[in-house]
């Protein structure tokens, strides 16, 4: 059976000491995928952002707060482990400069300056050298292209297409792709009927193979 590291939920990046930026995950596609691994018989391991979710038990979970400590700890997570399955919805931005105070109100417009976060799949995805990785992509539109865009740069295996209606839904629908372009399997229902079929593809193709 396999390790598998899963990443959940959303991250936040503070402003100043009360306010941040972040979305809308639940991070309840994240618990349903550890589930569904745990129901194989996987080891798992999940790096979390806040989240009101109960993750099953039986996986080991390590909470995290913003992109950067996410990146950490999965990229020490992912030293142990056979693969990495990237549900986390982190923050692609963050302030320039966090202010140590909270933000007054002057009547006047608020200019942020916002730089780019490092990308948890991409990075660990660089450096998996014979471990698999499965992205997803999230998208407005375009969503087969962007998501085979992401698979090719992202260095995944696999890239689970889906699209903004899966926020803090409990139901989701799903293209499953792999690097050739075909789609693999299509799945839609509740999260947890969606992960049981993302992770038979993931035993067939990725677990089964090695």
């Amino acid at each position: 059976m396999a390790r598998i590291l899963i990443t959940s939920g959303p991250t936040r990046q503070y402003l100043d000491p009360v306010r941040y930026l972040t979305n809308a995950s639940s991070g309840l596609m994240g618990k349903s995928l550890a589930e569904a691994a745990l129901a194989l018989g996987h080891e798992v391991v999940l790096v979390s952002g806040p989240v009101e979710v109960q993750y099953p038990a039986a996986a080991t979970v390590l909470s995290v707060v913003s992109t950067e400590e996410m990146l950490e700890c999965a990229q020490q997570q992912f030293e142990e482990c056979d693969g990495l399955i990237g549900a986390a919805a982190p923050c692609d931005y963050r302030p320039l400069h966090v202010e140590q105070s909270k933000i007054a109100k002057t009547g006047e417009p608020l200019m942020l300056r916002l730089i780019e976060t490092d990308d948890v799949v991409a990075t660990l995805g660089a450096r998996k050298g014979g471990r698999w990785v499965v992205g997803f992509a999230l998208e407005t539109e375009d969503h087969r292209l962007r998501a085979l865009a992401k698979l090719e740069r992202k260095c995944c295996d696999l890239m689970v297409s889906n699209g903004v209606e899966a926020m803090r839904s409990l139901e989701n629908q799903v293209e499953i792709l792999n690097p050739a372009g075909t789609i693999l399997e299509q799945a839609a229902g509740s999260k947890a009927v969606v992960a049981e079929k993302i992770l038979e593809v993931v035993q067939r193709v990725l677990i089964d193979r090695c």
